[in-house]
């Protein structure tokens, strides 16, 4: 069986994350693509041979469309997925899912009473390394872990787009925070909602917007997992574990989104003893795929579960943007409304 997926931006994320690797397959194909700009829309089908469509309406109600994939700003990607959901689409939505516990509980609704299925486009998801290291935490390898620390660099975005404007969710933070917390979430866990932590813009531009930005959680025994982000001139993905007896660096984690590529999680003792373990080649976005065919063939778990894998990353990000812009304090975490 063949899926026809429609999408919802003519972006270059769009090419990446699907026209690239759907080509590779037999099981799933573009065949619609709509953007706010007709001309824009009209050359990236004319370029990429997909057919064009008037508008994001159109792509959601066509017969021969069954997943829609959205690529825009993020503060409309809650609106398009539930507009999908509805009509009974299954939806891969481009990272954050949403901006917060509203949105996302809007989406819950949708797919209960929609019939629709949705799927956040966190292509890190599943990769062998976190394996590696879950198995480290689960065996007491190297003893108690004190902390994880993850750090995140990308090159200012260009003047005008969406990421320098924070009424279409633009920041540094927004575009970090899923790559953080799915780690953590894979690893260690994401602690309770209601559990401490705290978020800091460093930079805000005169935009409005956040360019360097700090957060970190309390985990259990005292550990605390902490992000550093920024829009800066050199590239950095990584993250590091660090246990009594050893520091677990796992550098370059957004590789994949190049093909498939394995990473190393290089292990140093506190003795002074190395060890890389190298991980199968993975491939984010042909993975990624792998995850909405088996949603489409029944395969990807029961009504409701890749949502409910995104909520608490979800919440959790909206706790800490919201400490940063102030608009709650550390202290009102517990116990919030948002607590859910």
């Amino acid at each position: 069986m063949t899926w026809g997926i429609g999408l919802i931006g003519a972006t270059g994320i769009a090419v990446r994350a699907v026209i690239t690797p759907s080509r590779e397959r037999r099981d799933i194909t573009v065949r619609a693509v709509a953007a706010s700009d007709r001309d824009r829309a009209s050359a990236f089908g004319q370029r990429h041979r997909v057919r064009v469509l008037s508008s994001y309406e159109d792509v959601v109600t066509a017969p021969d469309v069954d997943i829609v994939y959205v690529s825009l700003h993020n503060s409309a990607h809650a609106h398009w997925a539930r507009m999908a959901i509805a009509e009974g689409k299954t939806v891969l939505v481009e990272k954050p899912l949403c901006l917060g516990l509203t949105e996302c509980d809007t989406l819950r609704d949708a797919e209960h009473f929609g019939g629709g299925k949705v799927l956040e486009a966190l292509p890190t998801l599943r990769h062998p390394w976190s394996d590696v290291v879950r198995h480290m935490l689960e065996a007491g390898r190297f003893g108690r872990l004190h902390g994880l620390h993850s750090r995140f660099g990308f090159q200012p975005p260009a003047s005008g787009g969406f990421r320098l404007r924070p009424e279409l969710g633009g920041g540094i933070f927004l575009d970090s925070a899923s790559y953080w917390l799915q780690a953590l979430q894979d690893t260690v866990g994401l602690p309770p909602a209601s559990g401490a932590g705290t978020g800091t813009a460093r930079s805000v531009e005169p935009h409005g917007v956040d360019h360097a930005f700090e957060a970190e959680l309390s985990l259990p025994g005292a550990a605390k997992a902490t992000l550093s982000c920024s829009f800066a001139a050199r590239h950095t993905a990584e993250h590091v574990f660090e246990f009594d007896e050893a520091r677990v660096r796992v550098r370059g984690v957004l590789l994949p989104t190049a093909g498939a590529v394995p990473l190393n999680v290089a292990v140093r003792t506190t003795t002074g003893r190395t060890e890389i373990t190298r991980t199968e080649p993975v491939s984010y976005y042909v993975q990624q795929l792998d995850r909405v065919a088996d949603l489409m063939s029944g395969r990807g778990g029961h009504w409701g579960a890749q949502l409910a894998a995104a909520r608490p990353r979800i919440v959790t990000m909206e706790r800490l943007h919201r400490t940063a812009r102030r608009e709650i304090t550390p202290s009102s975490l517990t116990g919030s409304r948002h607590e859910t």
